[in-house]
């Protein structure tokens, strides 16, 4: 094996591409790199369930192939590409880092996978998540704990933690994350790295585990703004099977960047910088906001008035949809079944009490209260006409900005154990990025600096629906101007 393969843990996937173009590189030596990466500091980290590597190395050897006949199908032909366990890839498992799903392998591809396939990645390794992507810290798995490369005695942030932490620990150049509230983006920040939630449509939902069907949404992780713009370039697109899919031309994300200038008009939501933002994290996120007004840009004050309601709309929907979806886990086809059943009801009750943590039970027991007779309208119906408000209060301040910038999270990571008592507390860590999701609005987290601890801070830009080459153009300007994205942990 080449001895460049010790420095290519944290190289960006623009530049792994290069050296596999310039066949500096091949991919078989690329994927070893990564999978003894890995299992030289997965054993702290815990950011992986499960991978196959004879089946990585075969993809690599059949993209090596590829690059020889001059025939690659993308730019990310052969470079490595990791999942969090909840998207569906063919004879792979899918857990969902629950115990009712322990033994589920897919006998199907999700849409992403299909496009993956087709751009010719190594599809390296499935990722830990909060159960069913229910959580903020990735303390709900059923089978382990991730730790976040930066400080191993905190969390990564959730439900995506295992997609954040890999990267963060170069374990892989790209993995890709769902988010329902906010799980790309806070562990984005929480590691260092960036993390995209494209708006809701953009991507198929279809081989995606349903948590929060109109929420949910799958999105990539980077080192840098470049290696988002390059898979969201791959995985968006419209899909018949899914009916939330959007028919939108997809533009080239990549060469947007460059040619997408400033100046342009930002909005500071006042409501994002009070009570229970820690001053460190607000003193990086007011930096970022002095440099785009060094820049030339507008800096405008907004308000989203309704931002206060998003937190118990939220949980209201995510709730009541959670229950509904989640019912199909029943232990009847293809879940855990209990064996100490004696009739059918046994097996459904009993079945599901092993199978679900207390997180998963939490919200199927709120959701099934919210949606039960009587309740529907006092609590659901109402949710969903809040959560039209809070887009309204979003699209009202878009009539006079570009974009819109906030922190990612309030705090910094914390230490593991630390709000698991507490549900509240831990809901309480999405606050910024759940009103997102309710509007299906695009939203990205970028370092913007680091605390007296050194630990990551995030900085958050939402973007218009559909218009995420502005999005990333408006990020990119940042990143190019700082180095954060060149910072990483030391295992």
């Amino acid at each position: 094996m080449t001895t460049m393969t010790e420095h290519l843990f944290y190289k960006t996937a623009t530049e792994l591409s290069a050296l596999l173009e310039k066949k500096e590189i091949t991919s078989v030596e690329l994927t070893k790199a990564f999978i003894e990466r890995t299992k030289a500091t997965d054993d702290s980290v815990k950011a992986f369930l499960s991978y196959d590597e004879a089946d990585a190395l075969a993809q690599a050897e059949a993209s090596d192939k590829r690059r020889a006949e001059g025939k690659p199908l993308s730019a990310l032909d052969g470079v490595p590409v990791s999942l969090k366990d909840n998207m569906a890839v063919t004879g792979q498992p899918h857990t969902c880092a629950s115990k009712i799903l322990e033994h589920y392998v897919s006998p199907y591809d999700a849409h992403i996978t299909e496009q993956l396939k087709k751009a010719g990645v190594v599809l390296w390794g499935r990722l830990n998540l909060d159960e069913f992507a229910m959580g903020s810290s990735t303390e709900n798995s059923a089978f382990q704990t991730t730790a976040n490369p930066w400080d191993l005695e905190r969390i990564p942030g959730g439900s995506s933690g295992g997609s954040a932490a890999s990267l963060a620990a170069g374990q892989t150049p790209l993995s890709l994350g769902s988010d329902t509230g906010g799980s790309i983006r806070q562990p984005a920040s929480l590691c260092g790295i960036v993390g995209m939630k494209p708006t809701y449509g953009l991507i198929s939902r279809y081989g995606l585990a349903a948590f929060a069907s109109s929420l949910d949404q799958i999105g990539p992780f980077a080192h840098t703004i470049k290696d988002v713009a390059l898979l969201l370039g791959i995985i968006a697109g419209h899909d018949r099977r899914d009916s939330t899919s959007y028919k939108t031309e997809i533009p080239n994300y990549v060469e947007a960047l460059e040619s997408k200038k400033g100046p342009w008009t930002i909005g500071v939501p006042k409501e994002y910088f009070g009570e229970g933002l820690d001053p460190e994290v607000k003193a990086s996120v007011e930096k970022a906001i002095a440099f785009y007004k060094d820049q030339g840009c507008t800096i405008k004050e907004v308000s989203i008035p309704k931002l206060d309601l998003a937190l118990p709309t939220y949980y209201i929907i995510a709730t009541a949809e959670a229950s509904s979806n989640l019912a199909r886990y029943d232990g009847i086809r293809y879940t855990h079944r209990s064996e100490d059943t004696k009739n059918a009801i046994d097996v459904y009750f009993k079945s599901r009490e092993e199978g679900f943590s207390e997180e998963v039970k939490r919200r199927i027991i709120l959701g099934t209260y919210v949606l039960s007779s009587g309740y529907y309208d006092a609590y659901y119906l109402k949710a969903q006409k809040v959560r039209t408000l809070i887009r309204e209060d979003f699209m009202k301040a878009f009539e006079s900005c570009d974009v819109l910038i906030t922190p990612t999270t309030p705090t910094t990571a914390f230490k593991r154990g630390e709000k698991s008592a507490d549900p509240l507390q831990m809901y309480l860590s999405d606050i910024y990025t759940i009103s997102v999701n309710l509007s299906g609005l695009p939203g990205l987290s970028l370092p913007c600096g680091y605390s007296s601890e050194g630990l990551p801070i995030g900085l958050q830009l939402i973007g218009k629906p559909y218009e995420e080459a502005e999005l990333l153009s408006i990020a990119h300007a940042f990143e190019s101007a700082h180095d954060y994205s060149a910072k990483h942990p030391e295992l």
